[in-house]
């Protein structure tokens, strides 16, 4: 955009006639980044938002090289483009540059050559826009598709893995058992047999708070006295942390009482005090203050979920702290900044899954050299009622629990099959196999003397657990039916299937037990 030729004003540039006025108090005033650089790489103009964009005015950037006007940073990501703008082709170009407050904002260019009466370029027109929101709603998406499909992957290996885990720790109960007629048993099974069970009941947990990652795992939410599980948590993490950092608790209000898993709840605390810990190799504070929090609609609304009064746990430490580039990736899964080997990237994944699972939210504030603090947002309820010791139940023999019951055993697993089989024969039942529904289904109609079903509920063939149930109580409807799986898909049942008890996979002998005695009745 060239200057009029028309009478000076008083300090000695040339005036604006009204047309060129009027053009430039719409340049300014339209959402658009507006300017135009000459041949030799100078500014002629920009307008208010594009000038703003590099801190500083219109006036202030004219008659100024580019690279000094934008900055190096920015420059070298344009440079080439510039190029061949000036050399007669019209380009598109994204870049970045550091915001006002350190986010990083994102732009897109469009550069225009302006050819004079000789076809040589005189200079660009640049036209461009701020593309940050776009990015960051672009950025959500594939956030959500990755966790989607990150959940879909857990969901189908889930049943694999608990299977393998059902083998092994089966096998592993029998193990202990039979070490017991042993001289030298007790040593053994502290030494051997006990560490591994340990093992493999630590890969079912992790299983399930993968699952509940990726929402495929239900939780049991019950009505917890936050105050005094950080408190029995604060213990153990107290043993989890070196010397140099120090631990700290504190509550703003007596009464805090969430709807949530404390299992999951105690895990999510304990992973957020290990990465604090991490963040602090040469020592520091680690404290967890618990607190009520009302949202309101647009604070609500900032963190997806409804507006009301929530349970504040607030995770802070004063260590490294995080860029906005860290920041901004922190929940996403497998993302680690940690060495290879040091950390799966899925901690503080799961973390975000298990409560946006429980119907809160988390917010994260962090700023390098400064520290952390990460708040876990839980819905408050009123406190339960106390409920009183109730007497113990009567001992009721094990070994007897299943004598004189033909029991139909249903898994297309033969290692699983194998290992329940042992199972259900110690508790006095005769056992008969089945590799799938169908196959299961002929039984249930020319047996009669089976007395008890206990299926996987995902078979192939067509007919899964849940099917052959609504078969049998078709049926068959005096016959007990108990399902296991490998990841508990209850979501998708209807209310008459929710009513079946399911035995998640691995289980103990005495889960099997108290799920059996309650199909039994």
């Amino acid at each position: 955009m060239e200057a009029n030729n028309s009478v000076p004003r008083r300090d000695g540039a040339p005036a604006l006639d009204p047309s060129e006025l009027r053009l430039r108090q719409i340049t300014d005033t339209i959402p658009a980044h507006i300017g135009y650089f000459d041949r030799h790489w100078v500014y002629r103009y920009g307008n208010r938002r594009y000038a703003q964009w590099f801190g500083t005015t219109s006036a202030g950037m004219k008659d100024r090289p580019i690279p000094e006007v934008i900055g190096p940073a920015v420059f070298a990501q344009v440079e080439g483009h510039v190029r061949r703008a000036l050399a007669g082709e019209e380009v598109t170009y994204e870049y970045s540059m550091p915001g006002a407050d350190g986010e990083a904002l994102f732009a897109r260019s469009t550069l225009v050559p302006d050819f004079g009466p000789d076809g040589e370029v005189k200079g660009c027109y640049v036209h461009a826009v701020d593309i940050t929101e776009a990015r960051r709603t672009h950025r959500a998406l594939a956030q959500a598709q990755k966790m989607e499909a990150i959940g879909q992957l857990t969901g189908g290996l889930a049943h694999d893995f608990n299977n393998m885990l059902t083998v092994v720790m089966g096998n592993l109960h029998g193990l202990l058992e039979a070490l017991g007629g042993r001289a030298d048993g007790a040593a053994l099974a502290a030494e051997y047999v006990e560490p591994a069970l340990a093992a493999a009941e630590g890969g079912a947990g992790l299983v399930r708070r993968l699952l509940a990652f990726s929402r495929q795992q239900p939780i049991a939410p019950l009505p917890v006295e936050v105050n005094e599980l950080v408190l029995g948590m604060a213990r153990l993490i107290r043993r989890s942390l070196p010397g140099s950092v120090s631990i700290s608790t504190a509550s703003r209000e007596a009464g805090l009482v969430a709807l949530v898993d404390p299992n999951q709840l105690e895990s999510a605390l304990l992973n957020l005090a290990l990465n604090a810990r991490d963040a602090m190799p040469n020592g520091g504070e680690l404290r967890i203050e618990c607190a009520q929090e009302t949202l309101d609609e647009a604070a609500a609304a900032d963190l997806d979920v409804a507006a009301g009064r929530y349970v504040r746990i607030a995770v802070s430490d004063n260590g490294t702290g995080m860029d906005g580039l860290t920041l901004a990736r922190v929940f996403e899964p497998f993302f680690t900044t940690k060495k290879f080997g040091m950390g799966s990237g899925l901690g503080l994944a799961m973390v975000y899954g298990f409560i946006k699972q429980s119907g809160g939210g988390v917010r994260v504030r962090s700023r390098q050299a400064v520290g952390t603090t990460v708040c876990l947002l839980l819905p408050r309820v009123a406190a339960a009622p106390a409920v009183s010791g109730a007497p113990p139940a009567a001992a009721v023999t094990d070994a007897g629990l299943l004598e004189g019951r033909l029991v139909l055993l249903v898994e297309d697993d033969d290692k699983v099959r194998d290992v329940v089989r042992k199972q259900l024969a110690t508790l006095g039942a005769a056992v008969l196999e089945a590799e799938n529904g169908h196959e299961a289904a002929d039984m249930v109609e020319n047996i009669p003397a089976i007395g008890l079903v206990l299926s996987d509920i995902v078979m192939p063939g067509g007919m899964d657990g849940r099917a052959l149930a609504r078969f049998v109580r078709r049926f068959r409807p005096e016959i007990p039916v108990v399902l296991m799986s490998g990841y508990a898909e209850r979501t998708g049942a209807g209310r008459e299937d929710a009513a079946l008890p399911v035995l998640d996979k691995p289980f103990s002998q005495a889960a099997l037990v108290a799920a059996l005695r309650g199909a039994l009745g």
